[in-house]
């Protein structure tokens, strides 16, 4: 079953000038950075789409420089998760479904970030997902709420009726938790263990969490992971060493630019 399951672990973003130095070569200028990060990772998550829609024309430029087999988790413009608080947002989707329609098959898992003002209403979220799943029948969705209402069992349940990833969002404490399985694939957020985005991951951390991805794909589970603590180029490192472990837990046979990739 291992081999079956895909395994995606990248960085929240690729766009860091000060990663130039600690990841990015000096010299190599910002256009390349993409192209760059995809020979090293195999997914990314992007966060930009969460403040603006991208360009037709961006999109494609963003597919056209990375490998057939590279994965793109897309945020949710804040418009329909912030402004609308998933209410009466049905144009609003249509619009941000036309934009993914760019990604093609590199379309890996939208996530669905709430603020953390949005308290759990099971009216208000199951009709929301159904509009999203009648538009959207094939497209995966993770959703992270970030208010203690959430976390109980009527959410978990609209959930896993509209086939919705409970995302196990690390925020070293700061927003509620629960590592909650309610879909055939897990997504995780790294947003940094103390100092948000601004703290690396220790290596007892790291190996845990391996422990904790080789169980999942041993049931069958596809597992997204995404390091959002940028600062200081930790997310790069974090990633690489998660990746490495997770293949060496799972006996891996095969590596790929120290194993960060889709399995």
């Amino acid at each position: 079953m291992t081999g079956m399951s895909r395994l995606a672990i990248g960085t929240s973003g690729w766009n860091y000038a000060h990663w130039r130095g600690i990841f990015y070569p000096e010299d190599l200028p910002a256009s390349g950075w993409l192209e760059f990060y995809s020979r090293r990772f195999r997914t990314v998550e992007l966060n930009v789409t969460f403040y603006r829609m991208p360009r037709a024309t961006t999109v494609h430029r963003w597919v056209s420089a990375t490998p057939e087999d590279f994965v793109f988790s897309v945020k949710m413009t804040r418009r329909i998760t912030h402004r609308h608080r998933l209410h009466d947002a049905e144009e609003a989707v249509e619009t941000f479904l036309a934009m993914l329609e760019g990604f093609g098959s590199k379309l890996g898992v939208v996530l669905i970030q709430l603020p953390p003002s949005l308290r759990f209403d099971a009216d208000r979220v199951e009709s929301f997902l159904r509009m999203l799943r009648d538009k959207s029948p094939d497209v995966r969705y993770a959703l992270e709420p970030r208010h203690g209402t959430w976390l109980q069992d009527e959410a978990y349940a609209i959930l896993r009726r509209h086939t919705i990833a409970l995302c196990h969002a690390d925020s070293g404490g700061r927003y509620p938790k629960a590592e909650v399985v309610t879909a055939p694939f897990v997504y995780l957020r790294f947003h940094g263990p103390g100092a948000l985005y601004a703290s690396a991951y220790e290596e007892a951390h790291l190996r845990a969490m391996a422990e904790k991805i080789r169980r999942w794909r041993d049931e069958g589970l596809d597992v997204y992971a995404y390091f959002n603590n940028d600062a200081h180029g930790y997310a790069v490192e974090n990633a690489r060493r998660l990746a490495d472990l997770v293949e060496r837990e799972s006996g891996a046979s095969e590596r790929r630019h120290k194993g960060c990739g889709i399995g």
